[in-house]
């Protein structure tokens, strides 16, 4: 939480290896949650969220940053006072390429998480995008940034003008109803983000990418006038025909 006695201290994240990250790159959230409720977890979409950034996608480790609700004794009113009292800025010294910051706003619409020069600054350490569960400001300026936005809304204000202000970074969050570890693996893209636990990312891997090929099988058949009860999903009657697509498809071209 906010420090009024000397400088703040926050933690970093412990990051899954970049094999691990790079094995879900291609499998989409809709694949990603529904997989994960086959492995145990009932519902990993961050509800509320949605893209700002239509068509682009991002996977990679969550930063967290806890609001609360607004004590004025513990937070400075004016946006200035005191920057590195202001945790929103801590959580972003810690981003390293690749890296997602995911934010329990409390759905509040009347602040600004972050603005332009707050983005500004995570772009150039490499970060990929947010998941707010609130609001940015400058929406237009950081929408030129590449940033991937999954957002509730917009607003003028800056992050502490109303209803809340920053009280931990690197914490265990709850954004959108799901909980959120520092760590985990957020799967996003036009469908909405997903928080992907890192003990069972590998397991996820291995599913979804079979999951992600008999749908492409499945999908061409359809496509061609197939069978909608044999093809979709997939049947034992169909079996051995995706078998032999799959052996045709990866066998070496001449």
């Amino acid at each position: 939480m906010p420090s009024q006695n000397g400088p703040i201290e926050t933690s970093d994240i412990t990051r899954p290896p970049r094999a691990l990250i790079d094995s879900l790159q291609h499998i989409g959230s809709a694949t990603a949650t529904s997989e994960l409720k086959r492995l145990g977890i009932r519902s990993a979409f961050i509800q509320g969220p949605v893209s700002m950034t239509p068509g682009v996608s991002m996977v990679g480790p969550a930063l967290t940053l806890q609001f609360m609700p607004k004590r004025e004794d513990l937070y400075p009113e004016a946006e200035y006072v005191e920057p590195e009292q202001q945790l929103h800025r801590h959580v972003l010294y810690h981003t390293q390429p690749g890296d997602v910051v995911v934010v329990d706003a409390r759905g509040d619409m009347s602040s600004g998480v972050f603005g332009e020069m707050m983005m500004t600054y995570f772009r150039g350490r490499g970060g990929l995008g947010v998941v707010i569960d609130g609001c940015i400001r400058d929406s237009a300026e950081i929408k030129h940034l590449g940033l991937g936005l999954w957002l509730r809304g917009v607003t003028p204000n800056f992050h502490t003008q109303t209803a809340i202000f920053p009280f931990a970074v690197n914490v265990p969050i709850a954004c959108g109803g799901v909980t959120v570890l520092p760590g985990d693996i957020i799967v996003a893209d036009d469908d909405g983000a997903v928080v992907v636990p890192t003990g069972l990312a590998a397991e996820l891997a291995k599913k979804a990418s079979e999951h992600v090929e008999w749908e492409e099988f499945s999908r061409l058949r359809l496509s061609e006038g197939g069978d909608l009860r044999k093809y979709y999903p997939l049947t034992d009657a169909a079996r051995a025909e995706y078998e032999e697509w799959k052996a045709a498809s990866r066998s070496p071209r001449m």
